[in-house]
């Protein structure tokens, strides 16, 4: 492994945004059978999002504005304001260690922002806690990095529908390569392509395989 000490990071979840929640969770069921759960808000954030397993650990999160809380003081994380519909926007690195790994990249050439820590609520009334460096803080294809510490991991409740594949372009593929070198990560999916950079994953849904990339469709 090059540039990060330790266990690799892995896939933790992939990121669905839209502009509308309820439409976008709506078009998802009846595409694929089965209905993501409602995950919680992200106070201060203006977002709240919806939860479906992936396998292995993983899992999909499917993120747009929360109409209840009110405007937050910047854009929404993910691109959200700028949407005009759901796209596959980026995703997630899960480890332990995420300040050293932070402070090994940077040290290395690549900077991914200082980890801010974050907290919900869950529709049951618990709080999940964690850890993660500022979404597309690099680009679409370099992922944040999220440390969950002590709190149990979310994919470990949630209905599944296997992730069958999972492909990525990037304009430098070697480079895009080389960010996750140094952020100690291991790509789940094919190796990178040339091409606009952009993510693309293949869910087995009830019905059929479900393409996610920029918008929801059937295979």
């Amino acid at each position: 492994m090059s540039g990060a000490a330790g266990a690799a990071a892995v896939l933790d979840h992939l990121v669905l945004a839209t502009p509308d929640l309820d439409r976008t969770v709506a078009a998802f069921a009846g595409l694929t059978g089965l209905r993501p759960v409602p995950g919680g808000s992200h106070p201060g954030r203006g977002t709240r999002n919806c939860l479906l397993g992936l396998g292995d650990g993983a899992y999909l999160e499917i993120i747009g504005p929360d109409r209840e809380q009110p405007a937050p003081a910047g854009p929404r994380w993910f691109g959200i304001d700028a949407l005009s519909g759901p796209c596959l926007v980026t995703w997630a690195a899960r480890c332990t260690d995420i300040a050293a790994r932070v402070a090994r990249a940077r040290a290395a050439g690549l900077d991914v922002g200082a980890p801010v820590a974050m907290d919900r609520r869950t529709p049951d009334g618990g709080t999940l806690a964690w850890q993660l460096t500022p979404p597309v803080a690099v680009d679409r294809l370099t992922p944040f990095l999220l440390d969950w510490g002590d709190t149990p991991h979310p994919a470990a409740a949630l209905p599944v529908l296997p992730l069958r594949s999972l492909h990525a372009t990037a304009p430098d593929p070697g480079a895009a390569a080389d960010r996750l070198a140094a952020l100690g990560v291991r790509w789940p999916g094919a190796p990178f392509a040339a091409g606009t950079a952009g993510l693309t994953a293949v869910v087995a849904g009830r019905h059929g395989a479900v393409r996610l990339g920029r918008g929801i469709a059937a295979v």
